[in-house]
């Protein structure tokens, strides 16, 4: 079966974008927040990445089919965490050129305009695992200059704390309705990795607050296709009750 461009939905390049956060990742704990990262986690173990642990997000290892397969108790959990063998997806309020992530307040903290969820897991998360993220609405009110206060650390913010803060630090991507992005840059500035077959460049750097990093060339190429295979187990599979349309719209 060939797959072309117009039968891939937006949010199944979403799904096959997140997916390949957990590429290669071997044996380690997938903790996606969100519906499409969830859907990119299960879609990952299937294919490429095997060992991968799936979690049911309380206390079990779960198995493909949904299964518990054994017990994660929360001590083993907060081993995984600060050992480094933990890749979360979690969201963000805001992010900005640097990776620092905010989803504690917005405005000023002593007397913020709008309370969120508040910083809980986020510093602890960064600090000690690879953490990439999901912007289901790519914008400026996401993707701003600097954010109101840092919940999820960023690579600046690690480097200025020092060796004990970059031993484990990483954010491998960011994902989002428009676009993949990344930090591999000489200072770890933002850099615009692949555009939604759809979307231009331009588009993306409207929505967002800060000049994104362009590939070396300039030419910055459309996120890639799932197979045929991928796309039945997301359709028939993974998500046959097509949710993951909810999270961002067919276009």
């Amino acid at each position: 079966m060939s797959v072309t461009t117009t039968e891939v939905t937006r949010a199944e390049y979403c799904v096959i974008a997140c997916a390949e956060a957990w590429r290669d990742n071997g044996e380690v704990l997938a903790s996606p927040m969100g519906l499409i990262p969830s859907v990119g986690a299960r879609l990952a173990k299937r294919t490429f990445s095997p060992g991968l642990l799936l979690t049911d997000g309380e206390a079990r290892i779960v198995g493909l089919d949904g299964e518990a397969e054994g017990w994660l108790p929360y001590r083993q959990h907060l081993t995984m965490v600060t050992g480094g063998k933990r890749h979360v997806m979690m969201g963000a309020s805001q992010l900005d050129r640097f990776g620092n992530q905010n989803i504690s307040c917005i405005g000023d903290w002593e007397r913020p305009d709008r309370q969120l969820l508040g910083v809980r897991g986020a510093p602890v998360n960064t600090l000690n695992n690879p953490v990439s993220y999901w912007v289901p609405r790519h914008s400026r009110r996401v993707f701003v200059e600097k954010v109101d206060m840092i919940s999820g650390v960023g690579y600046d913010s690690a480097a200025a704390a020092g060796p004990s803060a970059t031993r484990f630090h990483r954010i491998p991507r960011v994902v989002t309705n428009l676009a993949v992005l990344d930090f591999d840059t000489a200072d770890h500035a933002m850099r615009l990795v692949s555009v939604h077959p759809g979307v231009t460049v331009a588009e993306v750097q409207e929505a967002t607050g800060f000049p994104l990093v362009l590939p070396e060339g300039g030419e910055v190429p459309a996120t890639r296709e799932p197979t045929a295979e991928e796309l039945r187990l997301i359709r028939e599979v993974v998500d046959p009750g097509s949710r993951r349309d909810l999270e961002v719209e067919p276009v």
